[in-house]
């Protein structure tokens, strides 16, 4: 079994929209912090001087949001009521672990500008690769717009699903849908300018909002999905981090590729 990285880092020197704040405790730093914590908390005195080489263990503290570096979206993410269900939307935490490691299927839709792709795009890539879509497929899109992460472009230069793509998967019985783009939606300048250009509020965030009708799960910020060597024939692993109440959470997402099973048919 091979494993390929399909994530992108948290990064503190990376531009991010929401700066992350990375804070470093020193081993040295952690043995004065110990002794001052054994003296606080237990009454106990310690000489930090007495562990090996006068350190103890380093700690790191972050500030950022769950939406930084590659993380999965929860139905609650997208809106504080649905019309399915109770009528309340599940945080990650609550999520079923089982969609979340599944056969994998990427759909190149690489070579675009900024905007969307929609329905028929999805199927004619379905087409090429010869594929049929199973209710428990991971669908991965391949935008291209990794080559960008850790740069601003990376947050303006990407295509995302219109309300047409999205239904698309849904209605296939997709519960889980990733991209190596900042999100399933179009760019928000692309938005925005389709907005005042149309009126037509249906444009505003179509993948998202769509969440709120149907539950699912999205993963963004992927990368690495060009190091997979077959468009399926493998599985996703992306368990996200449980954090109670939470609309993300962080996923070490990846590809577990089984190098001795008969090839997928690629292109």
């Amino acid at each position: 079994m091979r494993i390929i990285d399909l994530s992108s880092p948290v990064d503190a020197g990376s531009f991010e929209p929401d700066p992350v704040v990375h804070e470093v405790m020193t081993p040295r730093e952690g043995a004065l912090h110990m002794r001052d914590e054994m003296r606080r908390h237990f009454d106990i005195e310690f000489d930090p001087d007495d562990l090996p080489d006068g350190e103890f263990l380093s700690l790191d503290r972050l500030s950022l949001t769950t939406h930084t570096g590659t993380h999965v979206d929860a139905p609650s993410h997208y809106g504080s009521r649905t019309t399915y269900g109770t009528g309340v939307p599940r945080h990650i935490d609550a999520m079923p672990l089982e969609w979340f490691l599944a056969p994998g299927v990427v759909l190149d839709v690489r070579g675009r500008e900024a905007g969307v792709v929609d329905a028929a795009d999805l199927r004619k890539e379905l087409d090429r690769i010869g594929y049929t879509l199973a209710p428990s497929d991971i669908v991965l899109l391949h935008t291209g717009a990794s080559a960008w992460s850790g740069t601003s472009r990376y947050f303006t230069d990407f295509v995302g699903l219109d309300a047409s793509a999205i239904a698309f998967l849904l209605d296939a019985g997709i519960r889980v849908v990733g991209t190596d783009a900042f999100s399933l939606d179009a760019p928000f300048t692309t938005i925005i300018a389709e907005y005042r250009r149309t009126g037509d509020p249906a444009v505003l965030w179509p993948a998202h909002v769509a969440g709120r009708h149907r539950e699912y799960c999205q993963i963004e910020r992927l990368a690495g999905l060009e190091e997979l060597p077959a468009p399926y024939g493998f599985q996703v692993a992306c368990f996200p981090v449980k954090i109670a109440g939470a609309g993300a959470g962080w996923a070490r997402a990846v590809a577990l590729v089984d190098d001795q099973a008969p090839s997928a048919r690629t292109p």
